[in-house]
């Protein structure tokens, strides 16, 4: 439990960070928006967040925080997935506030439909985080959005059919136990791509001339070892919640996921209950490090909003230790600053552990930038053309070439 005197640090420092947001007009991003003593804030979130009463105890003490304002508040179920595409249809009639995975920044910049952080908040951001989840809301040095938990998956197993020391490396861990992995799902597919030395948009998936480099020697040979271990069983596809659903029956022992499956997964393996960063991987006889898309998904506000003002201190107040310990006991929200991941209670989370283990250590960032659209169907594709063994070890080579030209075209 988290002693009394953390709780006061938190929330001062929950108070420094709305203060900070809520400086004059020097420190705002495209100055006073026209907000009045009535402010009229339209919130997006996800419907868990709504369920859970999170979003409601958050305005109730922006409000307490800021008597200045008399607030009417409308809050509409959109999911942070969602936001982008939502967002983009018509931004000035979008929400005030909104909740958005950062792979649609890129996106949402091109279109005007977000606001960049005060200086004072992007600040408090670089102190409170890793320079990975800064990173994350990042565009042309200049961060949108206040990171709020890190996005990314990773291992959970059953320790009574695999160690400690076996989940280290994937090709053990199949010799030993039956390992499903979302073999068509093109978000943890390029895992093991990037493990072999490829690399997306560039060394910083920045780069749109840069292509994918998921091709030649290094990408067949990650091709051929997909299509043999999925043609010899020891490799299934997670599909639907099978993977899930395997490990409640015991057919399944390790799967790759996330910690929005956390409870799901307990309840599923009980005292055998395991998490951990991504494997490495043997790949024509080399050991290399699988490595996932890691990103945030944070909050943000509208430049076009009518009380631009109010909408960006209510941001960065969604983004404080404060919400984030309240989105974390409330909803299993893991935070990303810093010093919340080192309190007791977090640090005992073994999910939370393990996602944190991942950014730092297994994953690279995901890029944000609009060529990224091309890339997600024709790796769903080429993915499915695997599980379907289409794509075979003898054809590995030029069906991966074919892939990357998709990737590729202009």
């Amino acid at each position: 439990m988290i002693n009394s005197k953390k709780i006061v640090a938190l929330l001062a420092s929950s108070a420094m960070l709305v203060g900070l947001a809520a400086c004059g007009n020097s420190d705002a991003k495209g100055g006073n928006g026209g907000e009045s003593k009535d402010v009229k804030l339209l919130v997006w979130t996800p419907q868990e967040d709504q369920k859970a009463g999170w979003i409601q105890k958050e305005e109730k003490a922006f409000e307490k925080a800021h008597p200045e304002y008399k607030i009417t508040w409308s809050n509409k179920v959109v999911s942070e997935g969602d936001t982008g595409n939502t967002v983009k249809k018509d931004p000035a009639a979008a929400a005030d506030v909104y909740l958005f995975a950062n792979d649609q920044l890129g996106a949402l910049v091109d279109s005007n439909a977000i606001g960049e952080l005060a200086d004072s908040v992007a600040q408090q951001v670089k102190s409170d985080n890793d320079q990975s989840m800064v990173d994350s809301v990042t565009d042309n040095g200049k961060l949108y959005g206040v990171p709020f938990t890190g996005n990314t998956w990773f291992m959970y197993y059953n320790k009574s059919k695999v160690s400690e020391a076996d989940a280290k490396n994937l090709n053990t861990m199949m010799d030993k136990a039956k390992v499903s992995f979302p073999i068509d799902n093109s978000w943890y597919m390029p895992a093991f791509y990037y493990a072999n030395g490829g690399s997306l948009y560039g060394p910083k998936g920045n780069d749109g001339k840069a292509g994918a480099d998921f091709g030649g020697d290094k990408g067949a040979a990650v091709t051929k070892f997909l299509a043999e271990n999925i043609a010899n069983g020891k490799l299934v596809d997670d599909a639907n919640g099978s993977g899930l659903a395997g490990l409640a029956n015991g057919s399944v022992d390790v799967i790759f996921s996330g910690t929005w499956d956390a409870e799901n997964v307990k309840k599923a393996l009980g005292d055998n209950y395991a998490a951990a960063q991504l494997p490495t991987v043997t790949i024509d006889g080399k050991e290399v490090q699988m490595k996932s898309f890691a990103g945030s998904k944070a909050v943000a506000y509208n430049p076009s909003s009518k009380f631009q003002k109010a909408a960006a201190q209510f941001a960065a107040f969604l983004g404080s230790k404060g919400a984030q310990l309240d989105h974390y006991e409330m909803r299993g929200v893991v935070p990303t600053i810093k010093s919340l991941l080192d309190n007791d209670k977090v640090k005992g989370d073994i999910a939370a552990k393990a996602q944190a283990d991942t950014i730092a250590n297994t994953s690279v960032l995901q890029p944000t930038i609009t060529e990224m659209s091309n890339f997600w169907d024709p790796t769903q594709n080429f993915g499915k053309a695997l599980v379907e063994k289409s794509v075979t070890p003898d054809n590995a080579a030029q069906k991966t070439e074919d892939w990357v030209n998709q990737l590729n075209k202009k």
